[in-house]
């Protein structure tokens, strides 16, 4: 049951770092009333014993089971559906989640962390991530942008960008709108170790990940196409990225650094008066003096970009935090516009430097 002017929020896939930070958000959110964390897995066992900083938030609350979750929302009532389940698998849960919300007559919205709703149709999908689309029947059902490259969406439901995804779109989309640079984008961009996912493997064990830096999957990063598409959605110019992602000796962030050649007689401070325009409506994204930190941004849903240009060439740094400004607090400020609310409602809290 929730309050008269509040919105039922679901997460499904809540037992990962993506989804702990949407119930630590949603704890918070003065609209968005918690009232199921779906896990298949952990269904019955209280959130607060996965995850004991959210007991003071959490307190009495269990994992619900995917077949029991609707029974807490009253029929007819409106529906805010967070997904935070893994690629592959969102889509046919999320799918399932509709067709159980349309039986209690809930007016829901979703929005998807996962890969499962970036591309427009099936076959885009399987050539990125090899995989047949599990509900290919609801892709037209969804839109996919960063909050800040779409100004209104015409469909039910969004489908989030990829964290490195986020961070590289923020720092290029502004350059090509502007048609400031010529040729092709190079990307590097460093990410700390929750982008892996809550699941131990190599890459971030401890002593593998801790003062070590590396690249991985150079030139062949999933996400290369993903942004590509989605410069050319936001611009309307089709550009080519060479994107190499780094792993970082850290839990949480993004640095992105993007370089590119000038367009010929670009004028003097043109670069930084085209974001400082492009972003003066955008509540999270802060163009700073010099480069940007991670400490400044790590835990909050803010993004800071940092322009050098020189002899030429033009380099734009992009800070990040993976988890919210690339996942989860994207997410809260998607469903916040979907369902007409301030776009920074519970999202305002300021970075936390010093963790």
């Amino acid at each position: 049951m929730t309050a008269a002017d509040d919105i039922n929020a679901v997460v499904i896939g809540a037992t990962g770092y993506v989804g702990g930070e949407m119930l630590r958000l949603l704890a918070a959110h003065p609209t968005f009333s918690l009232q199921a964390a779906v896990s298949e897995s952990r269904a019955g066992e209280p959130i607060a014993a996965l995850f004991p900083h959210l007991a003071c938030t959490c307190a009495g609350l269990a994992f619900a089971k995917p077949a029991t979750w609707t029974a807490n929302l009253d029929r007819g009532s409106n529906l805010a559906l967070f997904s935070a389940a893994p690629h592959g698998a969102s889509a046919s849960v999320v799918a399932e989640a509709l067709e159980a919300a349309a039986k209690r007559n809930l007016t829901a919205h979703v929005v998807d962390c996962s890969a499962d709703f970036r591309y427009p149709d099936a076959a885009s999908y399987q050539a990125v991530y090899g995989n047949t689309h599990r509900a290919p029947q609801l892709l037209g059902e969804f839109a996919c942008a960063v909050p800040e490259h779409a100004t209104r969406i015409d469909s039910m439901h969004v489908g989030h960008p990829g964290c490195f995804a986020t961070a590289v779109l923020l720092a290029a989309v502004p350059l090509v709108d502007a048609a400031l640079v010529a040729g092709p984008l190079f990307v590097t961009a460093v990410t700390g170790s929750t982008g892996s996912g809550k699941t131990a493997q190599a890459g971030t064990h401890h002593p593998e990940r801790h003062a070590n830096l590396y690249a991985y999957k150079a030139l062949a990063h999933r996400h290369a196409p993903e942004i590509e598409r989605l410069v050319e959605l936001a611009t309307g110019q089709a550009t080519n990225v060479h994107f190499t992602p780094h792993s970082g000796p850290f839990s949480r962030g993004i640095y992105a650094t993007l370089q590119a050649g000038l367009a010929s007689d670009t004028p003097a401070n043109a670069v930084r008066e085209a974001f400082e325009n492009y972003y003066a409506e955008s509540p999270f994204v802060r163009v700073v003096d010099g480069a940007p930190k991670l400490k400044d941004v790590v835990a909050s849903n803010y993004c800071h970009i940092g322009i050098a240009e020189a002899n030429g060439a033009v380099v734009i740094t992009s800070a990040i935090d993976n988890l919210l400004k690339g996942a989860a607090g994207g997410a809260v400020q998607w469903m916040n516009r979907i369902w007409s609310l301030p776009e920074t409602t519970g999202l305002l809290a300021p970075a936390a430097p010093w963790i």
